[in-house]
């Protein structure tokens, strides 16, 4: 290619030279720190290209294709780096594809291109050129033997295609051949089609009795630990910027020496620390006390003898700090130790994280670019009611530029997040740990142990190892303090993780199980925000955000909901209620779905199916009636446009109630269970309950004398 033909063709870029960077500075943003490579090496990080805090950043490594394949990769890798393709392809792809794709793609493009290259190699083929139309047709057959699903397929071959695409826009093209499935269609090349959906709804929701602790446990921290756990890491961070103020020899063995030696002469336990499950002397903590160094301290605990006393005797080390938390009206620790004020800020930083997730429904990437300042304390409404306080955040998921290019930064949301009081406590926590205007989840200000500069925001890896190192601490902590039920069981569908989290927001709004769930009533005053979507944008600025997900659960809730109310009437249950002619129709013009992952196009088809008011049937284990969600009727005076009903609102009386012999018998063993209870609290309070339970069987009577079958029913 001449360079009059690359001058004539803006989408063909000049050859580059050994030393020319790998991103060409107009693809770097003034604000991104990162080194640039060059041409020649065998590493090119694409760190220039990633300005998202929660992504981690990657590399292309060209020692892993074959040395004589490699130069002509490099070339058309290094133009996808640099270059776009042409409107006219795009516009040929459909409305998904973009001229420039990011980092993590481009990384994934490279190495499924180094995949081939070794498949062609072990056939003997070592130009590119050489690869033929017969080559392209084999290929997938035998990339899919290993296990590739339908949807990965489908970006497997356009990363190929992308291969052939590049190498055209390439200042020396190979020559490589156009893959057939670009001019006959995708579909015969691809493996068989899978039944499941992709995205967050394939995500199970995590279990309700997994759900209930967990969010109890990150509450707790969050309320009653974080002063405690925030003093003791300044306190740490006190005594550990004295290490080595002593300034002579002498002078810290000495101050060594007169703190130790009245310990091991009563008998006394000694400052221990575990390394590698063994008791051993805490070098750190005894040269913080004292001021002397650590090797002033190896020294003397050598002539003394302190490795062996100390397996001995091991003991604390105690922080002279006041503890104030409470577990069940005692504090929750005796002291706090200097050992595990690293571990416990780390763990503050995860309940934080695990709130956040959970009661906003932010995707992981949004609450990773989350920053201190983002929550404002709001200003007064009207009449001086208070404000609702708004997460001003970023998001990243198809955020494109003007020319369609993907934006690793993401933008600003056009509307904010409503922060409920849980959220707002959390970011509060977070802001005393980073600086102003610095990522609430900073990588660098939340490595307690090691205090390394890292990039950006923690990143998911990370963030989902220590939810899971929060989960057997709450757990420890449960046992310790004689507290077995607040336990945090293993999900029955694995690690916790981070993307669930937004899915089991929805699947607990929608179905709120009764007692298993923390906040239940919060959960309700969610959906009322949620709901008022017009107004407030909470989701997103489009229903196919946490709105869709919402909705899914919802319809999939309501379709249990009338599966179970089949059941019911079919194994010969009467139901009473002014809407019980209503919810046997509903019912039976209800669909019946199979487990809980659905397709992501399902999220249309949720919306359309929860607007049918009249018929759509919710159901409320804590009011034992099912709601045949009429907006009109409803007594929980439901916002306008709403779909469903304000569960935690619901009403005697109301007109979509409806009620099945199963809730009837719920309702007298409910009304035995608070009877029981009453016998051994104060005689007022008594009264109280045994009146309520009377109530449970009134209703349960009124039951009885007015329900009837189906089959009266219509």
């Amino acid at each position: 290619m001449t360079a009059t033909a690359t001058e004539d063709d803006p989408y063909v870029l000049p050859m580059p030279s050994p030393d020319s960077p790998v991103v060409l500075r107009k693809w770097i943003r003034p604000s991104n720190p990162h080194p640039v490579s060059r041409y020649q090496d065998l590493i090119w990080p694409l760190a220039p290209l990633i300005d998202n805090p929660g992504t981690r950043l990657i590399n292309v490594h060209w020692e892993k294709c074959p040395d004589r394949i490699r130069g002509q990769l490099k070339l058309p890798a290094w133009t996808m780096i640099n270059g776009q393709l042409r409107p006219t392809r795009l516009r040929s792809r459909g409305m998904a594809s973009r001229p420039r794709s990011s980092a993590e793609d481009m990384v994934s493009t490279c190495r499924e291109w180094m995949r081939l290259a070794r498949w062609l190699e072990k056939r003997g083929i070592t130009d590119l050129a050489a690869c033929t139309e017969d080559e392209w047709r084999q290929y997938p057959e035998e990339r899919w033997k290993d296990g590739v699903g339908r949807g990965r397929a489908e970006k497997v071959l356009a990363w190929l295609t992308d291969l052939w695409l590049f190498d055209q826009l390439s200042a020396h093209p190979s020559g490589i051949a156009r893959p057939p499935w670009d001019s006959e269609g995708i579909d015969d090349f691809l493996p068989a089609a899978s039944n499941q959906g992709g995205g967050e709804n394939s995500t199970e929701p995590l279990d309700p009795q997994v759900i209930g602790p967990l969010l109890v446990w990150a509450m707790r921290v969050i309320e009653d630990f974080a002063d405690d756990i925030l003093a003791a890491w300044a306190e740490n961070r006190r005594l550990t910027a004295l290490i080595g103020t002593v300034p002579t020899l002498e002078g810290g063995q000495a101050a060594v020496e007169a703190y130790l030696m009245p310990l091991i002469e009563t008998g006394a336990p000694l400052p221990s620390t575990k390394n590698q499950g063994k008791n051993t002397v805490a070098r750190t903590f005894i040269a913080a006390t004292t001021g002397a160094s650590g090797g002033q301290v190896d020294r003397l605990a050598s002539k003394l003898g302190l490795p062996a006393l100390t397996a001995q005797r091991p003991g604390p080390c105690p922080l002279e700090i006041p503890v104030t938390g409470r577990i069940n009206g005692r504090p929750w620790r005796t002291h706090l130790d200097f050992n595990e004020a690293a571990s416990l800020m780390k763990h503050l930083g995860t309940a934080a994280m695990i709130i956040c997730l959970y009661l906003t429904g932010m995707r992981p990437q949004e609450a990773q670019g989350l920053r201190s300042g983002c929550c404002p304390d709001p200003e007064p409404g009207p009449n001086g009611a208070p404000g609702r306080h708004l997460i001003r955040s970023r998001h990243f998921k198809n955020v494109t530029d003007d020319d369609g290019n993907h934006v690793s930064e993401g933008e600003e949301r056009e509307v904010p997040w409503v922060a409920i009081t849980p959220v707002v406590h959390a970011i509060r926590v977070l802001e005393r740990i980073v600086p102003e205007g610095e990522y609430l989840f900073s990588a660098a200000h939340h490595d307690f142990l090691f205090q390394r500069n890292h990039h950006g925001a923690l990143k998911g890896e990370a963030l989902n190892q220590r939810i899971e190192d929060f989960v057997a601490w709450a757990n420890h902590e449960a046992m310790a303090h004689g507290l077995p039920s607040q336990a945090i069981p293993e999900d029955p569908h694995g690690s916790i993780g981070m993307s669930r989290f937004r899915r089991s927001l929805a699947w607990h709004i929608a179905r709120r199980p009764g007692g298993l769930v923390a906040l239940a009533i919060q959960y309700g005053h969610m959906r009322t925000v949620l709901d008022a979507r017009a107004s407030s944008g909470y989701g997103s600025r489009s229903r196919s955000g946490i709105h869709g997900v919402l909705d899914i659960e919802t319809a999939l809730a309501a379709a249990d909901t009338a599966a179970h109310l089949r059941d019911r009437i079919a194994a010969g249950e009467k139901v009473s209620g002014p809407a019980a002619r209503r919810a046997i129709t509903g019912a039976a013009s209800t669909p019946r779905f199979e487990g809980r992952i659905v397709p992501r196009t399902f999220a249309r088809k949720a919306a359309k199916f929860l607007a049918r008011d009249g018929v759509v049937l919710y159901d409320n284990p804590d009011a034992f009636v099912i709601c045949a969600f009429k907006h009109d009727n409803a007594l929980c005076e439901p916002e306008p446009g709403a779909t469903a009903p304000r569960q935690y609102d619901c009403k005697e009386g109301c007109g979509n109630a409806v009620r099945t012999d199963t809730h009837a018998r719920q309702l007298r063993d409910k009304a035995d269970e608070v009877d029981r209870a009453a016998a051994f609290v104060p005689e007022k309070l008594a009264k109280r309950m045994r009146r309520n339970a009377s109530n449970l069987r009134t209703r349960a009577d009124a039951h009885d004398a007015t329900a009837q079958t189906a089959e009266a029913l219509t």
